[in-house]
């Protein structure tokens, strides 16, 4: 059945793009240069994962809210989403474009080892982690870029990792003051951290800074290989893919500007640099690593295994809500998380 629309005048448009510009800069300076029916399906996706996102965050009770958060995904994949906006939106998303629930369900894990305090010995148990909250993002836009293949797949899996290790790089601080710590316990033991201890008063040492530089490092390789897979997507999707890759590339450059300190500060990236940046990425000027053919990371396998299905197949006719209402979809979001704050 078609989707029903929402009501949606110019004004509520304008007003989530207000909010979107101040409030989620980089997503909205990406999504602005995506052709408008690839950027409706990804305000949807964008919509539903951040309302999952923020439920978790307002419940402690793991098992409660994830098992909800899987029955909700069900009801989208069953053609009976639960009564809301951004639920019908997203299940008419996950049809139009052949998206499997897998991946969703992969983002769902993420959030209940986010709820478990689950910390990381190694760098590949970073990256199982990385893969579930962030390629199946990465996995998820190039399925309504209307791409499938293997190749592409595994870099856009590539730049979602290496984007959740520069969020972790800059979030040392933020994460600790919260009881959390991403960081490999393997690469802090080696750098003389004790990892325990150094929750108890973190602080910006040597060691912690030994290991944030490894991890941009880790993360450079892999904006290489990501960046490198953009010549995959449709032509009129390139830029806005390769400027987000670029700006959060450059978070990392800011924390290493500042000597990998990202526990007394956090790394910003100025308006102007992201306006050049924008202009490299239009341009198609970018460091790209020769990475056709490179297997995807170990971590990611099961996302290309499920996206890359040939049985998995867009629909011909999408019901999609139209940019305009999915603004609005997101406008009530964004409003509530507003509202949220301030309480």
């Amino acid at each position: 059945m078609p989707l029903p629309m929402l009501e949606t005048d110019k004004r509520d448009a304008e007003h989530l793009r207000d909010t979107i510009r101040h409030g989620s800069k980089s997503f909205y300076m990406a999504s602005r240069m995506l052709p408008a029916d690839v950027r409706a399906a990804a305000f949807a996706l964008y919509a539903f994962c951040r309302d999952a996102d923020d439920a978790v965050d307002d419940d402690v009770r793991t098992p409660s809210i994830i098992a909800s958060l899987n029955r909700r995904l069900d009801a989208a994949y069953t053609r009976r989403p639960w009564s809301a906006p951004i639920d019908r939106a997203f299940s008419e998303t996950v049809h139009a474009y052949a998206i499997p629930q897998a991946l969703p369900a992969a983002l769902i894990e993420g959030f209940a080892w986010d709820l478990d305090g689950r910390t990381y010995r190694s760098l590949e148990d970073l990256h199982a982690y990385a893969a579930r909250v962030a390629g199946t993002v990465g996995a998820m836009m190039c399925l309504v870029m209307g791409v499938r293949s293997a190749e592409a797949l595994a870099r856009a899996t590539d730049l979602g990792a290496a984007m959740q290790l520069t969020n972790i790089a800059r979030d040392v601080g933020d994460d600790a003051r919260m009881g959390r710590i991403y960081l490999p316990l393997e690469w802090l033991r080696d750098n003389g951290v004790d990892p325990e201890l150094w929750l108890a008063n973190p602080t910006p040492n040597q060691g912690i800074k030994q290991t944030v530089a490894m991890l941009l490092d880790e993360a450079a390789k892999l904006y290489a290989r990501g960046l490198s897979g953009v010549s995959h997507l449709p032509r009129n999707c390139r830029t806005a893919i390769a400027a987000a890759g670029l700006v959060y590339s450059e978070i990392g450059n800011e924390i290493r500007s500042a000597n990998f300190d990202s526990v007394t500060r956090r790394a910003v990236v100025s308006k102007s640099r992201k306006a050049a940046l924008l202009t490299q990425a239009a341009l198609g000027i970018y460091p790209t690593a020769d990475a056709f053919g490179l297997p995807a990371l170990r971590a990611n396998q099961f996302l290309i295994d499920s996206a890359a299905r040939p049985d998995a197949q867009p629909e011909k006719e999408s019901a999609l809500l139209p940019p305009a209402a999915m603004l609005d979809v997101l406008l009530r979001l964004q409003q509530r998380q507003r509202t949220q704050a301030l309480s």
